[in-house]
């Protein structure tokens, strides 16, 4: 396979540029990942209505990675709970080396095509989980083992990579290949790379929520309140809905306990 996530980047002598035209480039660059995106939408519509099914039947969304790629699955999964309510339980996120991994690099840790398994058995994982493979090259033996196992016991398996044709893809039976060509600094796939994958996800998290009900509107309804700015948010959510004053939603939204419930009660 041709890894265009290796390539030479389009650009040299970088330590000779000026502020401003280092900005500028990568900026160029950049714009062209939502449009590397875009060409996927169909594979990441199949993916969603895929995934939706499942998670109605009990099922749960697992993002496994190493490096950048692991830090950003653990990253949407930590949102999920907090923007639509739901059990930590739900949207997992699994990186090679474990937590330590979030914050520094574990040499080798993603090298071993055996862990990635054994991290995803942990969780008990069956046949109405989806597992979702993140890896910028696409080569990834953390990840690569992980879905072939996934695949032999027939658990739903999807990867986000940005190469065509890679090792992870094979695995997958909803693959997603967003190819941004060579990065700025050649082989950094914590730029483009990372940025599509980034984009991707939230796409998926999102749409999946949508359709499970999580979305009232374009408001989250379901959302923890737990700091002032959300509590203010849910207190306006309730406003517009119910055509009513800031103090009256307030007192509404103490009573009841979160902005489901109060527009449930109001409703009903």
């Amino acid at each position: 396979m041709k890894k265009t996530t290796e390539s030479d980047s389009d650009y040299d002598g970088l330590e000779e540029m000026s502020v401003t035209d280092i900005l500028k480039n990568i900026n160029k660059e950049d714009k062209t990942v939502a449009v590397s995106v875009e060409k996927q939408i169909p594979d990441i519509e199949r993916l969603v209505e895929a995934i939706i099914p499942k998670m109605k039947n009990g099922g749960r969304l697992f993002y496994v990675g190493a490096g950048t790629s692991g830090r950003l699955g653990i990253v949407d999964a930590s949102e999920c709970p907090p923007t639509f309510g739901v059990d930590h339980g739900l949207v997992i996120g699994i990186i090679a080396g474990g937590d330590k991994a979030i914050r520094e690099a574990v040499e080798f840790a993603e090298d071993n095509s055996d862990l990635g398994w054994e991290d995803l058995e942990s969780y008990k994982i069956n046949t109405n989980d989806v597992v979702i493979g993140i890896a910028a090259s696409g080569t990834t033996p953390y990840v690569v083992g992980a879905l072939k196992e996934c695949q032999k016991r027939d658990i739903a398996t999807s990867c986000i990579v940005c190469n065509d044709d890679s090792p992870v893809s094979k695995v997958s039976d909803f693959p997603i290949q967003i190819v941004v060509g060579p990065e700025f600094v050649t082989g950094s796939t914590r730029m483009k790379s990372g940025t599509a994958q980034k984009l991707v996800l939230n796409m998926i998290s999102t749409s999946v929520m949508i359709g499970l009900g999580k979305v009232k509107g374009n408001k989250m309804v379901d959302m923890q309140l737990s700091n002032n700015k959300l509590v203010d948010r849910g207190v306006k959510i309730i406003m517009k809905e119910l055509g009513i004053d800031y103090e009256t939603a307030n007192r509404l939204l103490e009573k009841y306990g979160s902005v489901r419930n109060t527009l449930d009660q109001y409703n009903e």
